[in-house]
C-alpha cells in the first residue's frame, strides 16, 4: 500500500458487484482481485475509508457492512469468501439498496456528513430493471457513482448510472482479464494528495509539476528537461522540429459544403501548432475525390499566414472517393524531393475521410509505413474503421481516429497526440508538446 503521502479522505465506499449467470465463477475472481487491489491502497479506519461490498443478480446481497470490522485484513478476508450468485441482472434493485441500506445506516451518526459517499458499479450486462431514477436518487442523495464495464454491457446504463463528469466516471474493459488495469484509477481517486511541489520538497530547477503523493520536474518554454529528471537546458535554435506534414484531404460529394469548410478549419487549427520555416515544420496539402489534386507542395509557402489563406481559398472537389490512388500519389510524389520534402526529415501523412474507398487502398498503404512515413487516419460519418486501420502506423490505435459527425472532429485534435519526436533530442520533443496543447485548444474552439 502507498505510504502515508496517500491518506484517504474519509469516505464510504461501496463497492456494487454483479455477479449474474453471464459472469464466469473465473470471472468473478478477477473482480474480487480488483476490489482487493483497491482496498489494500486505502486508509481503513473508522475515521478514514470504510468499505461496504453488495453483490447481486436477481437478488441483492449485502456481503459486508459499512458498519462492520473495518481493518484491512478483515475486509480483505470479507471480500475472498464472495461467491456468484448466478442469477439474473437487477442493477437497479442494487442501487436501491445501497440508498436506503448500505449508506443511510451511517446517516445517523454525528460525523456523517463529512464522509465522502461513493459507489462504484461492476456489470457486464443489460439490466433487468430500470437504472436511471434510481441512480438519479442516489446522486441526489450525494452519492458519487461510478461504473465500470465488462465485455458485451450496454453503455446507455452505465452513463445513465454514473455521476458527471462522465468520461471521469464510465470505464469500459473488453474483459474481466482486463479490469486490474483500472485499479491504478482507483486507487488514486481516493488518495488525499501531499501537495510536494507547493511544500517546496522537491529539488527541481525550473517548474515542479504534483502528482499524487509524489510530483515530477518540468521545463519551460525553450527548455529541456536532462537526462537526471531535475534540471534544464536552453534549447538551440527556438521551439520547432524538422517535420515534411502532408494532408491528404478527402474531397468527395458526400462531404458536403459546410463540412468541408469545418475540415479547413481543422486544418488550419493543426497548421497554426507548428513553427513553420525552411529549418523546422513544411506543410503540404492534397485534396482528392475522383482524382488527385496537389493544392500546395512542400515547402511552397515559408510561413503560417501563407498556408492558412491558402488552405482558406482551397475549392471542394466533390466527385468520387478514391482513396487508394490518392495515398499512391503521397508515397510517389508529394514526399519526393522533387515536391519539396527534405532528405532525413521526419514524414507525417495526415489522411482525412467520411466513406468508403472505391478503390483498393491495401499495397498504397503498406507501401507508406514501409517507406517509413507515420501515417495517421482520420475518419468521420460512414468511414470503414478497417481502413482507418490500414492506413494507420504502428502503434495502431495511436494513429487512427474515428467520429460519427464533423462537429466533433475538433475532439479528435485532442487525441491526435503527434509523436513524431525524434527521441534523442528533446527540444525536438519540446515542440510536439507545444504542438499536442495547439490541438487541445482545437477542440473549444471548434465546438463553440
Amino acid at each position: 500500500p502507498p505510504g502515508s503521502l496517500c491518506r484517504t479522505k474519509p469516505t464510504e465506499l461501496v463497492f456494487i458487484l454483479d455477479s449474474s449467470r453471464s459472469v464466469r465463477p473465473h470471472e468473478f475472481e478477477k473482480i474480487k482481485v480488483f476490489v482487493s487491489r483497491v482496498i489494500e491502497a486505502l486508509d481503513v479506519g473508522p475515521n478514514a475509508t470504510r468499505v461496504g461490498v453488495i453483490n447481486y443478480a436477481s437478488a441483492v446481497r449485502s456481503e459486508l457492512s459499512l458498519q462492520g470490522p473495518q481493518s484491512r485484513a478483515a475486509l480483505l478476508q470479507a471480500v475472498s469468501r464472495i461467491q456468484p450468485l448466478s442469477t439474473g441482472t437487477m442493477t437497479g434493485l442494487a442501487i436501491q439498496f445501497a440508498v436506503s441500506r448500505a449508506f443511510s445506516a451511517a446517516q445517523g451518526a454525528g460525523d456523517a456528513p463529512k464522509f465522502k459517499k461513493v459507489a462504484i458499479v461492476v456489470t457486464d450486462g443489460r439490466p433487468q430493471d430500470g437504472v436511471q431514477d434510481v441512480s438519479a436518487r442516489a446522486r441526489a442523495a450525494g452519492i458519487e457513482i461510478f461504473a465500470i464495464g465488462v465485455g458485451r454491457v450496454d453503455m446507455g446504463t452505465l452513463r445513465q448510472m454514473a455521476s458527471e463528469p462522465l468520461d471521469e466516471h464510465v470505464d469500459y474493459v473488453e474483459s474481466y482479464s482486463a479490469i486490474e488495469k483500472l485499479t491504478h484509477k482507483f486507487q488514486e481517486a481516493f488518495c488525499v494528495v501531499s501537495d510536494l511541489c507547493a511544500t517546496g520538497d522537491h529539488d527541481c530547477q525550473q517548474v515542479c509539476v504534483s502528482t499524487p503523493g509524489a510530483y515530477r520536474c518540468a521545463c519551460r518554454d525553450g527548455f529541456s528537461l536532462n537526462s537526471d529528471g531535475k534540471t534544464c537546458t536552453a534549447c538551440s535554435g527556438g521551439l520547432g522540429s524538422a517535420l515534411d506534414l502532408v494532408f491528404l484531404i478527402d474531397g468527395s460529394k458526400s462531404v458536403r459544403p459546410e463540412n468541408f469548410e469545418l475540415v479547413k478549419k481543422f486544418i488550419n487549427q493543426i497548421v497554426d501548432s507548428l513553427e513553420v520555416s525552411d529549418r523546422q515544420a513544411q506543410v503540404g496539402l492534397v485534396q482528392y475525390s475522383s482524382s488527385v489534386r496537389q493544392e500546395f507542395p512542400l515547402g511552397h509557402f515559408r510561413n503560417k499566414k501563407d498556408i492558412k489563406a491558402a488552405v482558406k481559398k482551397m475549392s471542394y472537389m466533390e466527385k468520387g472517393t478514391m482513396t487508394g490512388q490518392a495515398l499512391k500519389y503521397l508515397v510517389d510524389s508529394s514526399f519526393s524531393v522533387i515536391n519539396g520534402a527534405r532528405p532525413g526529415v521526419p514524414k507525417v501523412g495526415i489522411v482525412f475521410t467520411d466513406g468508403r474507398s472505391q478503390d483498393y487502398i491495401s499495397d498504397a498503404a503498406k507501401k507508406a509505413k514501409d517507406s517509413g512515413f507515420r501515417m495517421f487516419a482520420v475518419g468521420v460519418g460512414n468511414a470503414v474503421e478497417d481502413e482507418l486501420r490500414e492506413i494507420a502506423s504502428e502503434p495502431v490505435a495511436e494513429h487512427y481516429f474515428y467520429t460519427a459527425d464533423f462537429r466533433t472532429i475538433s475532439r479528435i485534435g485532442k487525441k491526435l497526440q503527434m509523436k513524431i519526436c525524434v527521441e534523442e533530442d528533446p527540444c525536438e520533443c519540446k515542440s510536439i508538446v507545444k504542438f499536442q496543447s495547439k490541438v487541445e485548444e482545437l477542440i473549444n474552439s471548434l465546438q463553440q
